[in-house]
């Protein structure tokens, strides 16, 4: 990654600051949505624009299966809980926030498995 297109601290600090308030909200339940409730949300990271005017919040189901239910209803109350978390932070403007599904665990397990497929196991072996 080059320099220019890495993050600024100013961006790393202002994402962390909003993905603590955000796990708070869904942690206490204070999001107002049985729904998001019942599923549980992980939130995984928050990346900021470099103006600092949006936020794209990375989040996961508690429970597996639920990814669609949980972008839905994260994306339905986005407004709510940008003003949930408004007060909490201290930031001149408040970013609006842009819900995605976390896939990073995913991909990691689609590799696992095509490591241990037999025929790549194999492949593998030979360069040892």
């Amino acid at each position: 990654m080059s320099k220019a297109s890495a993050p600024s601290q100013r961006m790393l600090r202002a994402g962390e600051l909003i993905r603590h308030a955000l796990a708070d909200v869904f942690m206490r339940g204070d999001t107002g949505d049985p729904e998001l409730e019942k599923i549980g949300v992980s939130v995984v990271e928050v990346q900021m624009s470099p103006d600092l005017q949006i936020a794209t919040v990375f989040v996961r189901p508690l429970i597996h299966g639920q990814e669609q239910k949980l972008l839905y209803a994260c994306t339905r109350n986005q407004r709510y809980m940008r003003g949930l978390i408004a007060p909490r932070l201290d930031m001149k403007f408040m970013p609006q926030l842009k819900f995605r599904l976390d896939t990073a665990l995913d991909y990691a397990g689609k590799i696992d498995e095509l490591l241990h497929r037999p025929d790549v196991a194999r492949d593998l072996k030979k360069d040892d």
